[in-house]
């Protein structure tokens, strides 16, 4: 039922925004009570924040993979990585569009929470770029930081207007995406 409630969330949030979303337009989606509601989650706060925890968590664990894998040159690695984004957008649309619009409704104690994880995403971007450079795949002027921002400003921000079934699959756009980025710092 947890989970039915918080799927149900992710599409009420996504539709009408948290704001806009009461707790009697959730249990009314699905059919059960404001007990059952509380019985999950101390508050809609709560959900919000279980919802940008599940989101968040996913990638850092899918980005792992693609940073642990032994052998992969940093462009391949980057690819992986902004593909990986454009993927989660494409299958969990929802849940993106309401991590990265609906996070200004979390309270500063649970943002505390959230914000050293998506650092934490950015930091190993930045990493994988500074591996980049040690080696000469990139060049060595770049300022490794300001890159990770605008790899992720590229990606992240393709939830807004991004159709999976559009014109172009993730796959295309993350190479046209890698393309207009690597053709700036390419060695």
């Amino acid at each position: 039922m947890k989970e039915k409630m918080t799927e149900h969330s992710i599409r009420l949030f996504e539709k009408k925004g948290f704001s806009e979303t009461s707790i009697t337009d959730i249990v009314e989606s699905i059919g059960v009570t404001k007990g059952t509601f509380y019985y999950y989650f101390k508050s809609k706060e709560q959900l919000l924040m279980d919802i940008h925890l599940a989101y968040i968590d996913e990638l850092l664990y899918e980005q792992e993979k693609i940073i642990s894998t032994p052998g992969k040159a940093c462009k391949d690695i980057l690819f992986d990585i902004v593909h990986m984004l454009l993927k989660s957008i494409k299958t969990k649309k929802s849940s993106a569009t309401v991590f990265f619009r609906e996070m200004k409704n979390l309270s500063d104690e649970k943002l505390a929470q959230i914000l050293p994880k998506r650092d934490e995403f950015r930091s190993k971007i930045e990493q994988v770029l500074n591996s980049g450079i040690e080696s000469g795949e990139l060049r060595a002027n770049l300022d490794a930081s300001i890159i990770s921002f605008a790899i992720l400003g590229v990606a992240n921000w393709s939830y807004h207007w991004f159709d999976p079934d559009g014109k172009k699959n993730e796959q295309e756009v993350a190479d046209i995406f890698m393309g207009m980025i690597l053709h700036g710092i390419e060695a």
